[in-house]
């Protein structure tokens, strides 16, 4: 019997109209203590007071998560889904953890059964998880990038994905050249851009990996499709730093390769952004270039520690991602109480009402997806998650002492896991106590 297209859900929601400035800052978010949404065809057509739900909605299906808090769905704006099978890697800085670990996983991806195994295997993760769009790069397979794209369409996800770019410092298996790379992005643009809920992001690895003439063909690329998102890795690494530049060596720093190459701007993504000079801050907050946190990759790879509260100074919009596979978790809480544990270091309380902006609604306004995802806002997507504060012993036995909302969140990002995922929906649609991963627990 096919899912109702009209239901109403109960529950404690939240969402954000702004980034809260401090744990106090109620202007800054909407909650309803005992709220509802209604959905139809997988969109939210009102939200308020289940005491104010219009009578035309009341004969409507109810599912009641009334214990629960009711967000929308957690967005990632940088993650790898090939690298599922490197998760946890023992012992190295990021060079060498690539050269041993996933460019040897990654070359399995040229068999498209592989890929489609792995990409269900991966997004079915994500859903445990509550994250119900993701910013994803694939292999530099062809193949595996359509099987991403075609798993997320059969969920009817809100993704981004691109096929990686590289031809050297790799092995020749995962290697292509600038004309293939060229040909095969353009095919993938037409058959995936803009259908259904995915849009397309042209993916070069990073500096190291793509040739002038590679980069040439990137600048190409995102020259005839502006619609398009660009993502990529920037100054993770202080050896990866020196290599790019010795690679480089007309180039000012390790922006100016992608400044030479069109590649900054609002749709730009540049994953980690942790040893940045003045002028790199200064250029990317001028092109409104989004730097993407990955606290949880950082502290695994001893990469360094993302300046959180300089880059939001600097005006450079800032997303959080996890990384994975050097990332261990697909999981945005523990993403979030990475992020808290690195700007302790850097010497800033990074409160836990923004963090759960960014997981919502900050990350949608960097992906420029705030008009349809990561809110609660009437006309958006029905993509929420469901949390339960009290899914663990430890969570119940501490918030017996939580007296506040911002509690509460802190509590679920730093004891939370996939177990305090009590629903994921996608377009209206519950996914989680429906997966496969679920349903084999």
């Amino acid at each position: 019997m096919p899912a109702p297209q009209k239901r109403v859900l109960t529950g404690r929601l939240l969402t954000f109209f702004e980034r809260p400035q401090h744990a106090k800052a109620a202007e800054s978010y909407g909650y309803w203590s005992d709220g509802a949404l209604a959905i139809e065809a997988g969109k939210i057509v009102w939200r308020g007071a289940l005491a104010d739900l219009p009578d035309r909605y009341r004969d409507w299906p109810i599912t009641d998560h009334s214990e629960n808090l009711v967000l929308p769905g957690f967005i990632d704006a940088h993650t790898h889904y090939p690298q599922m099978e490197v998760i946890g890697s023992y012992g190295e800085q990021l060079l060498d953890w690539l050269e041993t670990y996933t460019f040897r996983h990654e070359a399995r991806f040229e068999d498209p059964e592989h890929a489609a195994l792995i990409a269900d295997a991966f997004l079915e993760e994500l859903i445990q998880h509550g994250v119900t769009t993701a910013a994803v790069y694939a292999t530099s397979h062809q193949g595996s990038t359509a099987a991403f794209f075609e798993a997320a369409a059969a969920r009817k996800m809100c993704m981004i994905g691109g096929k990686v770019l590289m031809d050297r410092q790799a092995p020749a298996e995962i290697c292509d050249t600038p004309e293939r790379a060229y040909e095969e992005t353009k095919q993938l643009i037409s058959a995936w851009h803009g259908k259904d809920r995915l849009s397309y992001a042209i993916t070069p690895r990073f500096a190291i990996t793509s040739s002038a003439e590679q980069m040439a063909v990137v600048q190409s690329l995102i020259t005839e499709h502006p619609s398009c998102y660009v993502q990529t890795h920037l100054s993770e690494n202080l050896f990866e730093i020196s290599e790019t530049l010795r690679l480089y060596p007309e180039a000012e720093d390790y922006t100016g390769v992608y400044e030479a190459y069109g590649l900054l701007g609002p749709k730009a993504l540049f994953g980690h952004c942790i040893h940045l000079s003045e002028r790199e801050r200064r250029v990317l907050a001028e092109s409104q270039s989004v730097a993407v946190f990955c606290p949880s990759s950082n502290l695994f790879l001893g990469s360094g520690l993302f300046d959180y509260e300089g880059l939001k100074q600097a005006g450079i919009p800032i997303a959080f991602g996890s990384d994975v596979g050097a990332g261990t978790s697909c999981s945005m809480l523990a993403t979030a109480a990475d992020a808290y544990k690195i700007c302790q270091l850097r010497g800033y309380s990074l409160n836990p009402l923004e963090s759960f902006y960014h997981l919502t609604r900050g990350n949608a306004e960097a992906l420029s997806l705030e008009a349809s995802v990561g809110t609660l806002e009437v006309g958006t997507e029905a993509d929420l998650v469901v949390l339960d504060s009290q899914a663990t012993h430890a969570m119940s036995t501490r918030m017996q002492t939580v007296s506040s909302l911002a509690e509460e969140l802190f509590v679920l990002q730093t004891l939370g896991d996939d177990r305090a995922i009590a629903e994921t929906y996608i377009a209206g649609q519950a996914h989680k106590s429906k997966s496969r991963i679920t349903q084999e627990n």
